[in-house]
């Protein structure tokens, strides 16, 4: 279930409306995995502060034995990881040093670690009276980057290709990771042998989560709609239980005033870039080229606001809109 969207950003530079597509890409296959899965809970876009230190995870996914932290990068050219796990990437032909993203999110995962071993006893219930722990748990990251990079995996270290993936792979190697085959135990399966965290560490988890959030003060984590516990204890396995409830749309949790989406950034689907973007009409509607790559790219999109794919361009003069037949939101298209 989707737990935060992305919240909606604008952007000057055609650097960073690349990374925001890039993420909104990664969010959008993870939305349609899991946006009904009882058992994986997705938090796009956090920020949180701990010990004077803050750390923004892309994409953080919640499931029953533990967390994986995804990184998204926008790189669209080649990809090489030397020996050393040294990263370059290529663009236009010139080959530079990049930091990387695998080390980046392996530091995020160590300050949120840390945030909730500090908490554990407020989080997670006991066991004989005794708190349990964050430790045992599994703990993976992985990096996606764009679904038109070429990924050099030769001479990439093991290591580093098996966390290295592709936007549109990105739900296959999640269900890799996360071996889900069982409902929700209370503490340990005992066909897995792994940890578990019961309903109710689940709920508490999403609550403390949502509520050191800091990239978006509207979130009100008491929106959240969970079923009455039971008061009764559980068994230590649990065949079937009941699954506590979401709202499936993300617009149930998080409005997104329509004045933040009055216009949209069109960017080049190849480069990234938005500059030099001509408009043009073809068999399949409205679109645009890009001077830089000659790439065509269509102007209509999901909507911003609802995801909802019945979109329509209009053109009046020289200006173009994108006009939601669902939730009727009007966005003006930029390039």
């Amino acid at each position: 279930m989707i737990i935060k969207d992305k919240k909606i950003q604008d952007a000057n530079s055609a650097q960073v409306r690349a990374g925001i597509k890039q993420e909104l890409d990664v969010a959008f296959y993870l939305r349609r995995a899991y946006k009904d899965h009882e058992q994986v809970f997705v938090f796009n876009d956090l920020k949180f502060s701990h010990n004077q230190e803050t750390a923004q995870i892309d994409h953080l996914i919640l499931y029953p034995y533990g967390f994986v932290l995804i990184e998204s990068k926008s790189i669209t050219g080649e990809v090489k990881v030397n020996g050393q796990e040294e990263w370059s990437r290529s663009y236009n032909s010139v080959w530079k040093g990049v930091p990387s993203p695998i080390k980046q999110v392996e530091l995020q995962q160590q300050l949120f670690r840390e945030l909730l071993f500090e908490h554990r006893s407020e989080i997670l219930e006991k066991i004989l009276s005794i708190t349990q722990s964050f430790g045992g748990r599994c703990w993976d990251n992985l990096c996606a980057i764009s679904s038109n990079s070429i990924i050099d995996r030769d001479s990439m270290p093991n290591k580093v290709s098996e966390k290295l993936v592709k936007s549109e792979f990105v739900v296959e190697k999640l269900n890799s990771v996360m071996k889900l085959r069982n409902k929700f135990v209370n503490f340990i399966n005992i066909v897995e042998g792994r940890p578990s965290f019961s309903k109710l560490e689940m709920e508490s988890i999403c609550k403390f989560v949502l509520s050191k959030n800091i990239t978006n003060k509207s979130y009100d984590i008491k929106e959240l709609q969970f079923k009455e516990s039971s008061k009764a204890k559980a068994p230590p396995v649990v065949e079937k239980i009941e699954v506590w409830k979401i709202p499936r749309d993300i617009k149930e949790i998080v409005k997104i005033p329509a004045s933040s989406l009055k216009a949209q950034q069109l960017i080049c689907k190849k480069c990234g870039l938005g500059p030099k973007l001509k408009a043009n009409y073809g068999r399949y509607g409205y679109y645009i080229t890009c001077d830089n790559c000659s790439a065509n790219t269509p102007m209509k999109k999901s909507c911003s606001n609802c995801q909802s794919k019945k979109t329509k361009v209009s053109k009046k003069g020289e200006a173009y809109t994108l006009n939601c037949l669902d939730c009727q939101l009007t966005m003006s298209l930029m390039f």
